[in-house]
């Protein structure tokens, strides 16, 4: 009986703590941090925002921003981006793209475009419109292709 009933608290407690885990909820476009704000308004400003959300988890929290031609982007707690995607327009603006992975690329790839970056505390991921890869590491410099 102490089993059950122990087995039975155990499943209880995990259901809770699951419930509050992942949760997504639509905010309005001036809850975003001001970081993130300027961020998009200084490039995607020709871009009309369809939807933001916040996913709140016990200790993180990011904003998605969707716009209505798909593309998306991700920022995290403060407002920094971690993620752009712009497979729908076809590319990321360049003003978007750190100044040397940019220059980089339109000296060694000059007809591609950038379709998604992803950022962490280590490196970047740039994603080229050929399907080539690109890592960088947080000096820019080119560290793997794929």
């Amino acid at each position: 009986m102490k089993r059950i009933l122990m087995l039975l608290v155990c499943a209880l407690s995990f259901s809770s703590v699951s419930m509050w885990a992942g949760d997504d909820r639509l905010i309005q476009f001036d809850e975003l941090p001001a970081t993130a704000r300027t961020f998009i308004q200084k490039h995607f400003s020709q871009v009309k925002v369809a939807l933001t959300k916040v996913d709140s988890d016990f200790f993180d929290k990011d904003y998605d921003v969707v716009f209505v031609n798909g593309d998306k982007i991700e920022f995290d707690k403060n407002g920094k981006w971690k993620e752009i995607k712009c497979v729908s327009s076809g590319s990321i603006p360049s003003t978007a793209i750190p100044a040397q992975i940019h220059t980089y690329i339109t000296q060694n790839y000059p007809d591609v475009s950038v379709v998604k970056m992803e950022q962490d505390r280590k490196e970047y991921e740039v994603k080229l419109s050929n399907g080539r890869k690109l890592e960088f590491d947080k000096q820019y410099r080119l560290i793997d292709i794929d």
